[in-house]
């Protein structure tokens, strides 16, 4: 053996020529960056995918979609279709043997139109046949006579509009009312905001398989992210009980919503249960565009009010969500949207309106931070105004009002979790700013526009700007959080059963982590996800990490109970006083000594454990209530160069700071953080869903603009604030929803910035950026 030196005093041994040095175990369990355990297949492309699957015998789907977003429907003649050589079945309102309607919220979603169509792009039939081409032309040659109706497409309309829907135009109202409403401030400054329809643009757009099964049900094979719910749903609609339904989870292609259009699978699930054959359909982008729910498109009007050294009085805000043809889970998003509306700031007197409505453009629905996002644009283009009506620095502005543990929301609920958010902004606040560019040609691609761009250096202002944003976590207003999960341990190797569905989150290797922390084991297999197994809810609001993560550990603790009750009674000392580490058990006093596969000699141990958090409430008539489980906060910096002479913006860095209660898993905390930072910079600069009279525009990859690795920011994580939520399992926080809360308001306010205009758009659009001097 030979040494070196490091040059601070220590010696690092190198092998000799010839000698085999052991590796060392890879690092397991929690704080450790274990890798998915799917990652080589997916990055091979051998993963399986619901686009992927087949079967003996398949037929293809293809659905008839309305070309009008509101239109009387007069006749269905499905006699040409069901002519054409290869087609098996064609199915419409009428062979819809149970619930009519189904919906994640609110069941007033028809599995086809019947009388009315009220979207563009909403299922009017669906056609199995032999072959997916004969399928698309024959769903093409169903005639369907139409009365075109006037669309209502402006949620301000829909008030005074007729009854779009027999439950009415209005879907939720909420008048949250804190503290002194006739309080005024001796500074008040207003704004009006409007947010864009944001795409969840999954990376693979909606597939599924259905196969009959011989006691007359079905089995649905789905990137589900609720495969309980949508088992139930389809269920109600075929007119079976739900154990003759059973969801199988396939590979999930990138979920930031609920991912799945339900229709989907209740049209292949029909088809299926007519022919008695698999039945199999891959919706193109544009169905994929057209069926599944967007981020809510909202309207907001507000007033601040602050005294002279910029502490807030209060708060006045009117917030109008747009939900689409139907309901959804826009209550769910309201509730949200009305509560965060004075962002993680103290707020003495608050006065807000919320309304959710129905109209005829494209269903809204879940997307992650949905509510809280729309307002953190509002509030933080506020607090922006207020800065400059004072003469403050933005990021002053904010220290002077931040909340912390202890304060009250406006819905009257305490803020028991940690809630540091002064400690987060001075995190961002005092990080290095980039170096500007060299004022050289090869730095021309470091421009807005980019190396072919028309744009001068002169032009070029740069802007640095805040967001501070805030999320609750799991459901709220009474939801029943719980999830169920089952750990089993055969010889070295344990296996976890929990129908908590793996969207990219990681919770696959988060209970990985918990049971190899746990138990010793380094060899734990996720099994796969059906309906069979317990209910573990959605895959959204972070809810796995906390609830179903909870479950695993609880499970995985009985377990360890069991392992070490026998050794613990055979040296007469208590389990407390045995520990497992490196898959070795060992006492307090070294008396005992043995391996976690020598204390199992062959048992197999097996234990189901549940997670439910503590119950909330729903908001009462004032908007009052204790309505969340917990909240997680982020703040942002950003620094954008924008070219005040053609509007083109660059964002240069996102400086993140980010309170996540603890780090379970290091490398794929920051990916979540980077992917919601770039999430929400698309939807704060690009991603627009575009409609004219509620008719989709472009609905593809080319009409809608997504951000890429060219256009992602330098994304600087500056400070992990962990300071454990003492009501959370391992006292984690979830982290993909908060940045991307965040991150569109951070980037307005670089852009206002930079150019002296308000930006009360999002996406910015170029002419809003050009600066005020330009225009004189």
């Amino acid at each position: 053996m030979s040494g070196t030196s490091d040059g601070a005093g220590a010696v690092t041994a190198t092998p000799a020529a010839g000698v085999q040095i052991p590796e060392e175990p890879p690092p397991h369990g929690l704080g450790v960056s274990l890798p998915p355990a799917d990652a080589p297949a997916k990055t091979e492309g051998t993963f399986p995918y619901a686009a992927d699957l087949w079967a003996e015998g398949l037929l293809w789907a293809a659905v008839l979609r309305s070309p009008h977003p509101r239109a009387r429907i007069l006749s269905i003649d499905t006699k040409h279709a069901v002519e054409m050589p290869g087609v098996r079945v064609v199915v419409t309102h009428e062979d819809v043997p149970g619930d009519a309607g189904h919906g994640r919220g609110t069941a007033d979603r028809p599995v086809f139109a019947k009388d009315e169509v009220r979207h563009h792009g909403e299922p009017i039939a669906a056609v199995a046949a032999e072959h997916p081409d004969t399928a698309r032309l024959a769903a093409a040659a169903i005639a369907v006579e139409y009365e075109v109706l006037d669309a209502v497409t402006d949620p301000q309309l829909a008030f005074e509009a007729e009854p779009l829907h027999p439950d009415g135009n209005l879907i939720r109202h909420i008048p949250l009312r804190f503290g002194d409403a006739e309080a005024m401030g001796e500074v008040m400054v207003e704004g009006l905001y409007r947010i864009g329809r944001q795409d969840p643009a999954p990376i693979g757009a909606e597939a599924g398989l259905a196969v009959p099964r011989p006691d007359g049900g079905v089995e649905i094979y789905t990137a589900s992210t609720d495969p309980h719910t949508d088992r139930d749903l389809a269920a109600a609609s075929f007119g079976l009980e739900p154990e003759q339904v059973k969801v199988v989870v396939t590979g999930v292609p990138g979920a930031t919503a609920d991912r799945e259009d339900p229709g989907i699978q209740l049209s292949l699930g029909l088809l299926a249960l007519r022919t008695g054959c698999p039945v199999k359909l891959a919706a193109t982008r544009e169905e994929s565009f057209l069926s599944h729910a967007h981020r809510h498109p909202t309207l907001l009007r507000y007033r601040h009010h602050a005294d002279a050294d910029g502490k807030l009085v209060k708060v006045e805000a009117q917030i109008l969500m747009d939900a689409g043809a139907y309901a959804d889970t826009s209550a769910d998003a309201l509730a949200a949207a009305v509560s965060f509306s004075c962002g993680p700031y103290v707020v003495p007197h608050a006065v807000v309106d919320g309304w959710a409505v129905r109209t005829n453009n494209p269903p809204s629905g879940h997307v992650r931070g949905e509510g809280a996002m729309q307002v953190c644009a509002a509030y933080e283009g506020q607090m922006d105004k207020l800065a400059a009506r004072l003469g403050l620095e933005p990021d002053e502005i904010r220290l002077r009002n931040v909340m912390a543990t202890g304060d009250l929301l406006p819905t009257g609920q305490t803020v028991t979790c940690p809630a540091p958010v002064a400690e987060l902004l001075h995190a961002v606040k005092e990080a290095p700013l980039p170096e500007l560019p060299k004022d050289a040609p090869e730095a021309e691609w470091l421009l807005p526009g980019g190396p072919e761009g028309a744009g001068e250096p002169g032009a070029v202002r740069r802007g640095v700007g805040y967001g501070l944003g805030m999320v609750h976590m799991l459901g709220a207003e009474g939801a029943d959080e719980v999830s169920t999960a089952t750990v089993k341990v055969s010889g070295s190797v344990a296996t976890v059963i929990c129908a908590a569905v793996e969207t990219g989150s990681g919770f696959s290797t988060l209970a990985r982590q918990i049971v190899q922390e746990t138990l010793g084991i380094e060899e734990v297999h996720v099994a796969g996800v059906d309906t069979d197994q317990p209910p573990a809810g959605p895959a959204c609001h972070g809810r796995h990490t906390w609830v179903s993560g909870g479950a695993v550990e609880r499970a995985a603790k009985m377990v360890r109970t069991q392992l070490l009750q026998p050794l613990a009674h055979k040296f007469g000392m208590s389990t407390e006083l045995l520990q497992i580490n490196d898959g070795k058990i060992t006492s307090y006093d070294g008396v005992l000594s043995t391996t976690v596969s020598e204390a199992l000699d062959g048992k197999e141990l097996w234990a189901t454990a549940q997670c439910r958090p503590h119950p909330t409430e729903p908001l009462d008539e004032g908007g009052q209530g204790d309505a969340f489980v917990g909240l997680a906060f982020c703040a942002i910096r950003c620094v954008a160069d924008v070219d005040i002479e053609l509007g083109t913006i660059r964002v240069v860095e996102m400086t993140v700071a980010q309170d996540v209660g603890r780090v379970l898993n290091p490398r794929q905390l920051r990916a979540r953080i980077e992917a919601g930072v770039t999430q929400g910079m698309g939807a704060a600069l690009m991603e627009n869903l575009r409609t004219t009279r509620g008719q989709v525009r472009h609905p593809d990859l080319t009409g809608y603009a997504l951000p890429t690795a060219l256009d992602a920011p330098e994304i600087r994580i500056v400070k992990l604030v962990e300071e454990r939520d003492v009501v959370a399992p391992f006292g984690a926080k979830p982290a993909s929803a908060v940045p991307v809360v965040t991150a569109p308001a951070a980037v307005a306010s670089a852009v206002r910035a930079a150019t002296g205009r308000p930006i009360g758009r999002l996406p910015i659009r170029p002419q809003a950026a050009v600066a005020q001097v330009v225009q004189q």
